[in-house]
């Protein structure tokens, strides 16, 4: 195969559609009619109950940064602060778009507009990015949230690890989206119906943005920033950490997401910034699961899965090799092992996308 073409609008997007990838069916490991819709049984207590302690501890840790500034005792609590707001808000602008971390809609919705303008996405625009990202998960061309592409830029992935390329895409693109609505290439995944309210939404962060930059003028002090728009910026790491772990060194171009996605057994901590996130093959097999039944899934699915880093450190020893083979080789992925009692991996992509079967490990 050829030199990969991410554009929305190249030969590989083309060539995925023309070939029948894209009407691919996913495969999907057996689960009992009666197990699944108990597990796809939404709860607002949960989703209640962290958003609370969410929210508590991060004016907690801006209170103190505030009280304690400009020593460098304030430094633990604005780092605390960073990640919450620059970590945790990925994860939960991720599940509150699918609408299932709360029971209550609107309660999805609020958590869903507030963590969208934390981690720096438009609302009305990564809603339907997300849902390309579910059905066309890592097919090149078509899938708009692919974060490692081949070969990897491994200055540019570097980089992220401070959001300075997430932060230095977004202001751009939220004043295009501001002025005009939709870029061109958001087009292609966002209904015409929508395009007025992403130019809306745009609007309303850019006053913010503006308003939290005047006030920091007029004080004369970079406390604004520090609570708004900053904290994207140094809080961002373990959102990229965790986030290259769901696909990275993995397939593209496939229909079994135990090809092309992970899954990490991972500490209390991350798993509260990540919601369960870090089950992640889990998830993209049966996305409509509420974030707090991904455990219990995973334990009736782990036969038929590979099996799981124990730990990020052993995800990203397993990982980082396979994207470095990647920067000489292409076409390389890492495929990981199943244990007997799994039904056979779905190889037959190449019948979708002639003439593409990469190497694997």
């Amino acid at each position: 195969m050829g030199k990969r073409d991410y554009s929305l609008f190249g030969p590989d997007a083309k060539r995925a559609v023309e070939s029948g990838l894209t009407a691919a069916e996913w495969y999907h490991s057996e689960v009992p009619r009666k197990v699944m819709k108990e597990l796809m049984t939404r709860s607002d207590g949960p989703a209640i109950r962290d958003t609370v302690l969410l929210y508590g501890l991060m004016v907690l840790f801006a209170a103190l940064g505030i009280a304690l500034w400009p020593s460098w005792w304030s430094a633990p609590f604005w780092l605390a602060y960073g990640v919450l707001y620059g970590s945790a808000s990925d994860s939960r602008w991720h599940e509150c778009s699918h609408g299932t971390a709360f029971r209550t809609p609107w309660m999805n919705d609020l958590v869903y507009q507030i963590a969208s303008f934390m981690i720096m996405r438009n609302s009305a625009t990564w809603r339907w990015s997300h849902a390309r990202h579910h059905s066309e998960t890592y097919f090149v061309g078509r899938d708009p949230e692919i974060a490692i592409m081949r070969p990897t830029e491994m200055a540019k992935l570097i980089l992220n690890f401070a959001g300075i390329l997430d932060v230095l895409k977004f202001i751009p693109n939220l004043v295009q989206n501001a002025l005009t609505g939709p870029t061109a290439a958001e087009r292609t995944f966002v209904p015409q119906a929508e395009w007025p309210k992403v130019q809306r939404v745009a609007q309303v962060h850019l006053c913010i943005y503006l308003a939290t930059l005047a006030l920091a003028v007029a004080t004369q002090s970079i406390l604004p920033l520090m609570i708004v728009g900053l904290p994207r910026l140094y809080g961002a790491w373990h959102h990229v950490m965790t986030g290259l772990l769901q696909h990275g060194g993995l397939a593209d171009n496939v229909i079994d997401h135990r090809l092309n996605s992970r899954t990490v057994l991972m500490n209390p901590i991350s798993r509260f910034i990540y919601w369960n996130m870090n089950y992640h093959v889990e998830h993209h097999m049966f996305p409509m699961v509420p974030y707090h039944a991904l455990p219990r899934l995973h334990e009736i699915i782990k036969d038929d899965l590979p099996a799981p880093n124990r730990s990020i450190a052993e995800g990203f020893r397993e990982m980082w090799p396979a994207i470095k083979r990647q920067l000489a080789h292409e076409d390389y992925f890492l495929k990981r092992d199943l244990p007997a009692t799994a039904k056979p991996y779905r190889e037959d992509f190449h019948q979708y996308v002639p003439g593409m079967m990469p190497a694997a490990e």
